[in-house]
């Protein structure tokens, strides 16, 4: 009884041991590219070359790359200009979303199935391949060269995963606690604003996911906003890319600092994420 006890054990220990083993293989895979570009952004032009593994120290070591980036560009209107379009949109994309997906889970009417299979189909069809439509919608509403025009593309872009994950989870919420505010006088507004804190894990996982392809999207800023006052970060950091030759000491800086906003956002919201991936796994 004992050895069979003992054999138990030392299986749950080997299992535990190689989570760990394999969960501390995973995040040196995804820290690593991210600590080798703020490595290589402290460095000059001929240690990102001659030693790209190694530390930023001595003769190796040059901030010029970060100073060039915040000096000698509209760095800080970039910036502002990314922040505001991914912060824009997902607020739109958390709003309209969880409105949405309150009123698909909540409702029973005709064209119900309908407009859940259409949501559903938005997360098939890749946006981009309405591109030459949008451009001539963006002319007739003149919103070319505004930040605007990026934001409602990105919310039609995020909002059928936003309906897709918040759907599930507001349906999973109790009818005994809609039904007593009901019965409370409760207006349908109301119960919707009641109800969103228990979905706050969905929320969350919603948010992280729609700030990342908003904050690192290249494509409709390349094609929706190509002027000076509206380049974002992404698109203005193109002008480091010459014809001749590519100043990576200040592509690197530019790329160190937009990652600050990324990883702010997971902080803020990492409890929840994770609180949402894992939701329903454990009854």
């Amino acid at each position: 009884m004992q050895t069979t006890t003992l054999g138990v054990r030392l299986r749950r220990a080997l299992g535990s041991m190689g989570t760990q083993v394999f969960l501390l293989l995973s995040s040196v895979v995804a820290l690593f590219p991210i600590v080798l570009v703020i490595d290589n952004s402290l460095k000059t032009r001929e240690a990102i070359f001659l030693k790209p593994f190694a530390l930023p120290l001595g003769d190796a070591f040059s901030a010029a790359g970060y100073h060039k980036a915040l000096t000698q560009s509209n760095f800080p209107l970039w910036f502002a200009n990314s922040l505001f379009v991914t912060l824009g949109a997902m607020f739109l994309i958390l709003l309209l979303g969880s409105m949405a997906a309150f009123a698909l889970s909540e409702y029973k009417f005709r064209g119900n199935a309908f407009l859940t299979l259409l949501f559903l189909a938005g997360m098939m069809i890749p946006i981009r391949l309405g591109t030459v439509s949008i451009m001539r919608i963006a002319v007739a509403l003149r919103l070319i060269n505004t930040l605007w025009a990026l934001i409602l593309v990105n919310v039609a872009s995020g909002l059928p995963m936003a309906v897709f994950i918040l759907q599930q989870f507001f349906a999973q919420v109790p009818h005994d606690m809609k039904d007593a505010a009901r019965i409370d006088g409760a207006s349908e507004y109301r119960i919707y604003a009641l109800v969103l804190p228990v979905v706050k894990p969905a929320v969350a996982t919603v948010a992280i996911y729609s700030v990342i392809p908003v904050w690192n999207d290249l494509w409709f800023p390349l094609i929706l906003t190509s002027g000076n006052r509206t380049k974002t970060l992404t698109l203005g950091v193109q002008q480091f890319v010459g014809q001749y030759s590519i100043d990576w000491g200040a592509i690197l800086s530019s790329m160190s600092l937009a990652i600050v906003p990324v990883l702010v956002i997971y902080v803020l919201f990492s409890r929840e994420f994770v609180s949402g991936l894992t939701a329903g796994s454990i009854k």
